[in-house]
This record gives C-alpha cells, structure tokens and sequence, in this order.
C-alpha cells in the first residue's frame, strides 16, 4: 500500500500529531507570493454557502484554516470537524477553541461517515482525498449525506506541485518505497473521478509559488515529509550546501506551487 492511503502510518507516524503539517503549512504561510492566501482563496467559495449552513469538513487537520479565516465564519453556520487521526482532532481544538464558537469535533473515517442521508449543505476535503483508500466510497458517502442542492469542496494539488521538493525529498530518501510520492488525487485525475458521482464538476486553479529565501524552512519541511529511519542525514548536509549556494547567490529558492479546488453538486 501507498503511503499516500495508508491509514495505520498516517494516524501513528505522519499525522499523530500536528508537528509535520504545521511545519508544510508554515513554508507557505511565509513564503508564498500570492497575497491573498491559499485558505482566503479557499474560502472565497466556502462562503457561497447560504445561511444556516450545516457544514462537514472531513480530514480537518489543525483546522488551520478556520482559524485563519476566523473572521469570515457567519455566525449562524453549524460546523462539524473530523479527522482519523485524534492527534489532529486535538490540534484543531488546541486551534479553535479561544474563538469561543461552536465547532463540533468528531474522530471520523471519511469512507463511513455516521450521519442520515441529507444532513449537510457543504462537505469540505482539503487536501484529503488522496489519502483515502477507497475514493469511491468516500465519495458516494459524501453524496448521500449531502442535501439534493448541497456540494462538494474538494482541495487538491497538480502534477508540477512542490516538483522542487520531491528532488530534494528523493534526494535524502535512503529507503525509497514504490510510489512513495505518487499521488492518487489530483487537479488533473480527480474531475474524472469526481464526474463518477457527482453531477456537475467544477474546477478552480490557485496561481502561485514559493520564493524561499531561509534555509531552515527548508530543512523543517524535508524532516517533516521523511521519518528518521528514511532520512539520510550525509545526503541531508549535502542539500544544505547547495541551498547555502543558491541563497548566496540568487537570495532565494524557487518552488513550483499548482493548487486548485473542484466544485461538485450533487
């Protein structure tokens, strides 16, 4: 099994807790030349959502982006987070909770989702759905328990995404597993997909990139994405030579970033 869907090592290596996420998050956060922001972006279509929404966010993480867009949550929305990893639970709680609002937290499988047919006006999978070992299913849950207007917001990268990064990750990988970086969901596969089940299906493209211009960033994402036992650490301080070199003469790193959402009514 891919990395990428396989449950047991995300919930107990990769997201047991929300150290590795918030260290990928951080790169962006600081570094990105769009201005708007990537979760600002993401919820320009969020609030499409009519009032009194019934919102289901599977795969929350550290609820980063709520926090973030903490200001843009209509009052009367009612919002439920869930995640297969308790660690992560714990970190949107950790997250959300000095915002005094009415999150509900649940510990979820997005391939059983325990709620009737017909429950929420918007599901939201950011940057999830590649993680999840029968998309199908998951999908076809999202479908029932979404009302007949309801829709689908499903975030996720492109083929040219971090492309950067994985030569840098493929480069201190010394126990490199088959399709250890393939993606399964993505902006070019996933309308297909999607189109499987949905009715309509529509996609969004986010422009934008990294100029990195510290080393240590860097070095805090590559550690994040490899556990210590993958992790060449003499391949490592090469790569730190090289960044040290870019950054004395160009002052910055570039890395490609190819992100976008689909839109899908049931």
């Amino acid at each position: 099994m891919q990395r990428f869907t396989d449950q047991k090592y995300l919930t107990q290596d990769q997201y047991k807790d929300a150290s590795n996420l918030d260290a990928r998050i951080a790169i962006h956060q600081r570094f990105s030349t769009n201005p708007q922001g990537w979760f600002n972006w993401v919820f320009d279509t969020l609030a499409k959502s009519p009032a009194e929404s019934k919102i289901l966010e599977l795969g929350c993480g550290s609820a980063e982006m709520w926090k973030d867009c903490a200001n843009r949550i209509p009052a009367d929305w009612a919002i439920t987070l869930t995640d297969l990893s308790d660690g992560m639970l714990d970190a949107a709680w950790r997250n959300l909770v000095p915002l005094g609002r009415g999150f509900k937290f649940e510990q979820m499988d997005a391939q059983s989702i325990p709620y009737d047919d017909k429950t929420f006006d918007m599901v939201i999978a950011n940057h999830m759905l590649y993680h999840v070992p029968d998309r199908e299913k998951a999908l076809t849950e999202i479908k029932r328990v979404l009302k007949d207007d309801g829709r689908l917001i499903a975030t996720t990268v492109g083929g040219t995404h971090m492309q950067e990064m994985y030569r840098f990750l493929n480069h201190v990988n010394i126990n490199e597993r088959p399709g250890m970086f393939s993606n399964p969901f993505t902006l070019e596969n996933g309308q297909e997909q999607l189109q499987s089940v949905f009715s309509q299906v529509r996609k969004s493209q986010y422009m934008d990139n990294l100029q990195v211009t510290e080393m240590d960033p860097l070095i805090a994402y590559i550690r994040s994405s490899i556990s210590a036992t993958d992790l060449s650490e003499e391949k490592l301080d090469e790569l730190k030579k090289e960044f040290t070199a870019a950054l004395e003469k160009d002052g910055k790193i570039f890395i490609t970033k190819d992100s976008g959402l689909f839109e899908a009514l049931k």
